[in-house]
C-alpha cells in the first residue's frame, strides 16, 4: 500500500504492532532510522504490551547501551513508551559474533513469528542479509553472524531468510525516495539474491509493503 506520507506510513505499521500487541505473540523488530515513529505510535495505541516477547530481526556488535544498537532503539522508542512492557529478548553482544549468533539461533527454537517488521536498504537488503551475501543460502539455521559491510562498519546478528518468512505477517515500512530503486526491485521484479529484500515473504501467511510516494515512485 502507498500512504499519504512518512508519518502515515507510519501510522499503518503502529496499527499492524499494536494488533499483534492485543493478540500477544512472538515479533522481530528492526532497527534503523525508519522505525522509531511507528514504535512510538504503535505504543500509544496499545500501552499493554506484556503478552509480547519481542525478539531483532538483526542486531550490531555493539555494547548494549550503545546508541547504535537496536535494541537500544526498541527500548527508547517502544519500550519506555508502554504502560506493561514486552519481554525482550536482545542478542549478547558481548559474546564475539559467530558465538553470539550460535546463542540467539538456540534461543530460537521453537519460536513461532507472529510478526516481521522489515526495513529495506538503498542496496535492497533487509535485516543484515546483504545482496549476494553466502548467510542468504543459510536454511539450517535461524540466526548467523553477518560482516561489517555498512556503516556503521560493526560486524552483525541477522535472522535468515528461512526464519523471517516464518513469520505469520511480515511487514515492510519503506520510506524515502533513496529507497525507490531498491522497492522496485523488491516489490516489481522476481526475487533474486541481488535485492534480499525480494527474498523475504510470509510462507504461510501475509505479507505487506507500506511505501511513502517517494519510496513507492517505481513501484507498479
Amino acid at each position: 500500500m502507498v500512504a499519504r506520507d512518512g508519518e502515515d506510513a507510519a501510522r499503518h505499521a503502529a496499527e499492524v504492532l499494536a494488533e499483534l500487541a492485543r493478540k500477544g505473540g512472538h515479533v522481530a523488530l528492526s532497527g534503523g532510522s525508519t522505525p522509531g515513529r511507528a514504535y512510538e505510535l504503535a505504543a500509544k495505541l496499545e500501552p499493554d504490551w506484556s503478552r509480547v516477547d519481542v525478539w531483532l530481526g538483526d542486531e550490531r556488535c555493539v555494547a548494549a547501551d550503545d546508541p547504535l544498537a537496536n535494541m537500544r532503539l526498541v527500548q527508547d522508542d517502544l519500550v519506555r513508551h508502554t504502560r506493561e512492557p514486552p519481554a525482550l529478548h536482545p542478542v549478547d553482544t558481548a559474546l564475539p559474533p559467530s558465538r553470539a549468533a550460535a546463542a540467539y539461533d538456540a534461543a530460537l527454537a521453537g519460536v513461532e513469528l507472529g510478526l516481521a517488521l522489515q526495513g529495506i536498504g538503498a542496496d535492497g537488503h533487509t535485516a543484515s542479509l546483504y545482496p549476494n551475501a553466502p548467510t542468504l543460502d543459510v536454511t539450517d539455521a535461524r540466526a548467523v553472524a553477518a560482516p561489517a559491510q555498512l556503516e556503521p562498519f560493526v560486524e552483525r546478528v541477522t535472522m535468515t531468510v528461512p526464519m523471517l518468512c516464518s513469520a505469520q505477517v511480515v511487514v515492510f515500512l519503506v520510506v524515502g525516495e533513496d529507497k525507490a530503486e531498491a522497492a522496485r526491485r523488491a516489490f516489481a521484479e522476481p526475487p533474486s539474491p541481488a535485492t534480499p529484500a525480494s527474498l523475504v515473504r510470509s510462507r504461510a501467511g501475509r505479507t505487506v509493503a507500506i511505501l511513502d510516494p517517494a519510496a513507492a515512485r517505481h513501484v507498479r
